[in-house]
């Protein structure tokens, strides 16, 4: 297959370009506006490969889109572009409602246009690979539920909210329109190549700094885990062999409380590169004001992929976690320009714009 992806340059993103271009079956054009949260060096191992090719562009230029659709001749997209963190989206929700549901707006016109000129066979065999979050479906009480495909949207934050829409618009070109997509949701990713405002690589950076690790409210929100290795294999199952209309949930069945994970990291990266002081990095641990709107508990039924495509994730949370400390530690290279220059690890989410 030709895939367009869009984000490659992203976390997610590029661990699945790495993924299908290693697979050797697929040829992939990566289509990254390389904002922010984009890393090149992420797709370094790929770079030069044949199959492989990068086109920085924004998913709202629907002209653009259009032209590489139709130039590469694309089989598929995985849609993956997306403003992603919580925090940031409650202090400036306006790039949210751009990226998030006008991008993908613009890219389902592209989509649908490019699709209505395919001869039959074609037409039937593309796929329009959407790629979301649980969060669309607000949160769950400690003590039990799952979210499956059939649990209603509930979304609590302007990140959610904006990620529940655009899942609304591509089963909506769907119904109405016949373009065939697919829906995955997935619980929180972790692995190699994060941007460090995420609660896991920035736990662990902070702990290689001896810096307090900030821990909102009690730590006692409860999140699915699962590696991105692990989601970019489920991914690929879903774009190339889930059914039009379909929408897949995928998760770790790791369930952790965030204060759990942020122990596990502290004794973790103790184990691995101790204190020069000696003492455990537990210490290091701050309880600060908890973020608004913050959900209880996140847990995904992935009865669905598991069943039907025959995917399961292959890591626990111990040993992914094992493997990402151990890629920090190996790769100061990736993350120390990102650190310096583009984010030290300060709070964010803390302003409430009128």
């Amino acid at each position: 297959m030709k895939i367009l992806v869009t984000g490659g340059a992203g976390f997610i993103g590029s661990a699945v370009c790495r993924h299908l271009v290693r697979d050797g079956r697929h040829q992939l054009v990566n289509l990254d506006a390389l904002t922010y949260a984009a890393s090149l060096s992420s797709l370094d191992s790929i770079a030069d490969d044949p199959n492989y090719r990068l086109v920085e562009g924004d998913i709202c230029d629907r002209a653009l889109v259009s032209e590489l659709l139709a130039s590469e001749g694309v089989d598929a997209i995985m849609h993956l572009a997306a403003e992603s963190h919580v925090d940031r989206s409650i202090d400036g929700p306006g790039a949210f409602i751009r990226t998030n549901i006008n991008g993908t707006f613009e890219l389902l016109e592209a989509a649908r246009g490019y699709w209505d000129s395919l001869p039959a066979e074609r037409r039937e065999a593309f796929r329009f690979h959407h790629i979301s979050t649980d969060e669309v479906y607000g949160d769950l009480p400690l003590d039990g539920g799952l979210f499956t495909e059939e649990t209603p949207y509930n979304p609590s934050s302007p990140y959610s909210a904006s990620k529940a829409a655009s899942d609304h618009l591509v089963m909506a070109w769907h119904h109405t329109y016949g373009l065939p997509v697919v829906l995955s949701n997935c619980s929180n990713n972790y692995g190699p190549y994060h941007f460090p405002e995420k609660l896991i690589p920035l736990m662990i950076l902070n702990a290689l700094h001896d810096e307090p690790l900030p821990v909102y409210g009690r730590g006692e929100n409860v999140r699915d885990w699962l590696h991105v290795e692990d989601h970019a294999r489920a991914l690929a199952l879903v774009v190339t062999e889930g059914r039009p209309g379909r929408s897949y949930n995928i998760g770790g069945n790791n369930e952790r409380s965030n204060l759990d994970v942020v122990k596990a990291i502290c004794d973790t990266v103790d184990r691995l590169a101790p204190r020069a002081g000696g003492g455990s990095r537990r210490d290091l641990i701050t309880y600060v004001t908890d973020r608004p709107g913050h959900d209880l508990r996140y847990a995904i039924d992935a009865t669905r992929i598991e069943t039907e495509l025959g995917w399961k994730a292959q890591d626990t949370f111990e040993s992914g976690l094992e493997r990402t400390v151990r890629w920090y530690l190996d790769n100061e290279a990736w993350w120390r320009p990102i650190r310096d220059r583009r984010y030290a690890g300060e709070r964010l989410g803390t302003k409430r714009q009128a």
